[in-house]
């Protein structure tokens, strides 16, 4: 038996061993829970679900599992039945060695790569009008995290975006920049270089400045009588966006310079956006480049069945079957709808990377029709990697003033919330004191760590699925299920170690397994054992809530543990190592489940 396996895994194959034993049953599984804290055990095997397998009473059915258990399996030192659950006691020589197994192992609970298959998880994406908001944040968390999380239970990953770069929106920046943009005294229109202000913000201006225009010319127009549906699409400013948009298409060297320059200006305050937030890409695609792919797809499409044309030359796929309805991939003009671009997209994703049989987007709920219809095509058309797409449909993120509006420049802009969330963290922190020791630099950066780790942890600890009201300063309290309490609960085992450290505690040795457990350690060492199989299941769920809450869990049961028993203050030189080697383990995991969700752990705080 591998030390390594946790209690769950031993006696899985124990109980079906009774099972097959005892009653001559293969049992295809065995359902497990934690035992109450009423009752003595250290986990709980359930008994009513093996009654479709095995008929009898199943307080007796309990007793006899029990008993072989016993007999059997030198890890089990006792039982107890209380209806239809069988309560096992484990063994603390067998948790002793399962420290010990682990102890020294670097990035436990991480499954190195051994899958040829990979992974590539789309996430960000945004458009080249604006800069990146709060939605945006929760979009980037999500999609770097899951993609870690994925990589850490063993599959190769390769992170990717599409940048939304053309369209009728960025040609609403580039026409108000044109026509509204001041100009200074060196005779030349604002630009990121003459007024520091990042690219991305200073295009986003331009764009809530179009909006601004234009509603004013569809109120001139409805009061001169025109209609409003007739005045929203008549003003002069969109035609003339409709207009720019037409000569892009049709390579206008002026309005392909423009849209060059602007672009460069938004990708260069998009990299500062994503370096204070941590996030990182291994391919960029742009919307430019791919928006014609996907029309020899459909062609090919209409061939073998999948697709077919109306009498206007439009060409659609019908989904009613499947309770869906009939979708448009090619406009009758024979132009390509962002569907079309998607099914290009992910097959030329596939060409790129041979190795990848799966992908992830990372989109809001409100794409979960659109995604529906890919994923479906994609199978149509035969793709068999079709099989292994995966929308992570997230809900929005909400502030107490309500719902964000981008055109109105309502939103909250990605940058200012870090920045404020890094000051609201500097007002706690300096509140709380503790900070002698620090220097300038270094209360900085400590404030950003936690400001940072605030904001990541509000935002990964929730299912992905629900949606968020977001409260910056509930997000930095130093109690609850928050970042910077568990960011102060590493801090604290790092002081613990380094104490440990200067008094010559030897961390590195066997502890005797004749040791006799406290009940708190036991408790923490049944924790440590749960991180290997969260790993796996919150990639499977394509959750970093399961991490942040298991670390949330961990946490907890340490400063229990903290509270109640001593660690350096500990007479018995054997106990005292032990304890030291939890701290130790304990500290460990939370960097490496932190890791996962892209937040740091502070040495000090």
């Amino acid at each position: 038996m591998s030390k390594l396996m946790n209690v769950q895994e031993v006696l899985t194959t124990k109980v079906k061993e009774a099972v097959l034993s005892i009653f001559n049953v293969e049992l295809p599984s065995v359902e497990f829970q934690a035992t109450r804290k009423d009752f003595e055990g250290d986990i709980t095997a359930v008994v009513f679900p093996m009654l479709r397998f095995v008929k009898g009473n199943p307080e007796v059915i309990g007793k006899q599992i029990g008993e072989f258990l016993q007999e059997n399996v030198k890890e089990v030192t006792g039982f107890n039945v209380v209806k239809g659950f069988l309560n096992i006691v484990i063994s603390d020589a067998f948790y002793l060695d399962f420290l010990a197994s682990i102890k020294d192992q670097e990035n436990y609970g991480y499954v190195a790569a051994d899958s040829k298959d990979a992974v590539m998880v789309e996430y960000s994406s945004p458009n080249t009008n604006k800069p990146l908001h709060l939605g945006h944040i929760r979009n980037n968390l999500l999609g770097y995290s899951v993609a870690e999380i994925i990589k850490a239970s063993g599959r190769k990953v390769y992170k990717t975006q599409i940048i939304n770069d053309r369209g009728i929106h960025i040609c609403k920046s580039m026409l108000a920049w044109e026509r509204f943009a001041p100009i200074g005294k060196d005779g030349k229109k604002e630009t990121p270089g003459n007024t520091g202000l990042k690219g991305d913000k200073l295009v986003g201006n331009y764009y809530v400045a179009f909006d601004k225009a234009y509603k004013k010319e569809i109120t001139e127009l409805v009061n001169s009588g025109t209609e409003q549906k007739v005045a929203e699409k008549e003003a002069p400013l969109l035609l003339e966006a409709q207009e720019m948009l037409r000569k892009w298409e049709a390579g206008d060297d002026a309005v392909v310079s423009l849209w060059k320059t602007m672009n460069a200006w938004v990708y260069t305050g998009f990299e500062e956006t994503y370096k204070n937030l941590g996030v990182d890409f291994d391919q960029l695609y742009y919307e430019s480049d791919t928006y014609l792919l996907g029309k020899d797809v459909v062609a090919d499409g209409i061939k073998k069945g999948v697709f077919f044309k109306k009498e206007d030359g439009s060409v659609w796929i019908d989904l009613t079957d499947e309770g869906l309805d009939e979708k448009i991939v090619l406009r009758s003009d024979g132009t390509a709808v962002y569907m079309t671009q998607d099914i290009g997209t992910a097959i030329q994703r596939v060409k790129d990377y041979p190795s990848v049989n799966g992908m992830v987007y990372i989109v809001g709920n409100e794409q979960d029709y659109h995604f529906k219809v890919l994923f479906l095509i994609l199978k149509k058309l035969g793709f068999s990697w079709a099989e292994q797409l995966h929308h992570l449909s997230y809900g929005m993120v909400d502030l107490p003033s309500g719902k964000m509006k981008s055109r109105e420049g309502t939103v909250v802009d990605a940058d200012d919330l870090m920045n404020d969330m890094t000051q609201t963290a500097k007002k706690i922190s300096e509140d709380l004191g503790k900070l002698e020791e620090y220097s300038d630099t270094e209360k900085q950066e400590l404030f950003k760590m936690i400001g940072l780790g605030a904001l990541k942890y509000y935002i990964l600890k929730v299912d992905p699925k629900k949606r968020i009201l977001f409260d910056p300063e509930e997000s930095v309290d130093f109690q609850g299920n928050t970042g910077p309490f568990i960011q102060y609960t590493y801090a604290r085992i790092q002081s613990i170690l380094r104490k440990a450290k200067s008094t010559n505690v030897i961390t590195t040795s066997v502890v005797e397994s004749s040791i006799v457990l406290h009940e708190k350690e036991k408790e923490l060492l049944k924790r440590i054992q749960l991180f290997p199989e969260t790993i796996q299941l919150a990639a499977a769920h394509y959750s970093p809530a399961l991490i942040a809450n298991y670390t949330y869990d961990l946490v907890k049961e340490f400063n229990s543990f903290y509270q109640q028993v001593s660690i350096l203050g500990e007479t018995d030189a054997q106990k005292k190592i032990l304890r030291v080697q939890l701290s130790n383990k304990v500290g460990e995991i939370i960097a490496s489940a932190f890791k996962l969700l892209g937040i740091e752990v502070p040495e000090r705080m």
